[in-house]
């Protein structure tokens, strides 16, 4: 569960399609790396999602270190609404950090060299909260940007059940 400062986002992790984004999501989590962290990225095109988990709140703060390959990434670049998929890391197009993706529309992101977004897992609840963020859309009224309404994640809790 995300406890973010627009409410409580519920999700589900798949550790069998994506054993490593999973673990090095519960590591961060664990440790406290997410809480304070902003949703920094706004997607209201093509793609609508909205990027966490950068302590820097500007798209390139990471945890530290970078892992990869991707993992469970679709073919066809289909991210439906409800996705969380794991942001690749930037200058390495074939790794993974701590930011990820909370999908509230149904999105499409064309495949290209690097294969895609990391699906790890999805969102079970607080969808609505995530749409009114996407509808309050982005600074400056561009397609991708700073969310007109800041979101802050105050904390992850885990529950292994």
């Amino acid at each position: 569960m995300l406890d973010t400062c627009v409410g409580e986002i519920g999700l589900e992790l798949d550790g069998a399609a994506a054993p490593h984004a999973v673990a090095s999501f519960l590591t961060l989590a664990d440790g406290g790396f997410f809480d304070g962290t902003g949703c920094h990225r706004l997607y209201t095109g093509e793609v609508s999602g909205l990027q966490c988990g950068d302590p820097t709140f500007t798209g390139a703060g990471g945890p530290g270190y970078r892992f990869g390959p991707l993992e469970n990434a679709p073919e066809d670049g289909a991210y439906p609404a409800g996705t969380l998929a794991m942001a690749r890391s930037t200058g390495d197009p074939d790794s993974m950090g701590s930011q990820f993706y909370l999908v509230f529309a149904d999105s499409h992101v064309p495949p290209d060299s690097a294969g895609g977004y990391t699906v790890f897992g999805r969102i079970t609840s607080g969808l609505d909260l995530l749409a009114a963020v996407g509808a309050e859309g982005v600074q400056g009224d561009a397609a991708v940007g700073r969310p007109k309404v800041p979101v802050t994640i105050e904390g992850v809790e885990i529950d292994a059940g």
